[in-house]
């Protein structure tokens, strides 16, 4: 997980992925479909190629009901759902040219974490360990704040696939303790120190009479990390150093439950940041 320099010079050291499931539609927000216009009212199989898995041959085409302007020097169209968005959108990049094959949610989102539909290949995360390692050798290189809902498609989104297992995002909670069983069993550092060392010795002789083995190596890698997260997980969590101010600004004090969670989780992910790891991504908060 050394950090390695990429092929050119980067705009961006890291990256932060908000998972926002049952977000608004697109065509709601940012990419208007002047044929939902044209066809308002009709039925979408007289008009339109649907997948018959998806809908049921029911109900009639619906319009967007907001409208849409062009804004900024990039000109793109944001909606009146979005009209503080709109004042900054040259400070966006909007992508509507990314279609998916995959309309059932679970295989889309293999396919929005993964590139691929189907199961089983690295997540976008763990590519991004792989390929450029961490500046944070304390934290693990790819941390997903789970809010409450895992993504349909369960933790293989995270996964490294066909990488080392140490690459595949780690899942911490955004309250209370981030991460099961973080505290230290021993009563000293230096004992559990020792024990660990006696167990990467114990480790290495099985690679020694078994050659290479991603699933021994990563477990060492992961025992290692896991000893030193005992003293930054605690530090990462404390909260009490940031002002009340950048507290309301995330929303901590917002009415709605979820709105205060996922508040936490953004703060997290800017301190994460701003500690060197290389990909976070959020999940939705879980309730209504």
């Amino acid at each position: 997980m050394s950090p390695r320099a990429p092929h050119h010079a980067p705009r961006a050291r890291s990256v932060i992925f908000l998972y926002m499931d049952g977000g608004p539609s697109q065509v709601d927000i940012f990419d208007p479909k002047p044929l939902l216009e044209k066809y308002a009212g009709r039925r979408p199989h007289d008009v339109f190629r649907v997948d018959p898995t998806q809908f049921n041959n029911i109900g009639t085409v619906l319009p967007s009901p907001w409208k849409f302007k062009r804004y900024g020097e990039s000109g793109i169209p944001v909606s009146d759902l979005f009209p503080h968005i709109a004042r900054r959108v040259d400070d966006i990049a909007v992508i509507r040219s990314c279609v998916s094959n995959f309309p059932e949610h679970t295989n889309a989102n293999y396919f929005l974490h993964t590139g691929i539909g189907l199961q089983g290949r690295p997540s976008m995360g763990a590519w991004f360990g792989y390929g450029l390692g961490s500046e944070n050798q304390d934290l693990p290189g790819f941390i997903v704040l789970n809010g409450g809902l895992i993504p349909p498609g369960g933790l293989d989104c995270f996964g490294s696939g066909f990488l080392p297992a140490s690459y595949q995002g780690s899942v911490f909670k955004s309250s209370g303790s981030a991460v099961a069983n973080i505290a230290r069993s021993e009563p000293s550092a230096l004992l559990q120190r020792n024990k660990l060392t006696l167990l990467e010795q114990l480790d290495a002789g099985v690679i020694d009479r078994l050659g290479q083995l991603d699933v021994i190596e990563s477990s060492i890698a992961n025992y290692e990390l896991a000893f030193r997260m005992q003293a930054a997980v605690p530090e990462l969590m404390e909260l009490s150093g940031e002002s009340d101010i950048t507290k309301k600004l995330y929303g901590f004090e917002a009415d709605y439950p979820q709105t205060r969670t996922f508040a936490q989780q953004c703060l997290l992910a800017r301190r994460l940041v701003e500690r060197g790891v290389r990909f976070i991504e959020l999940t939705c908060p879980s309730g209504n």
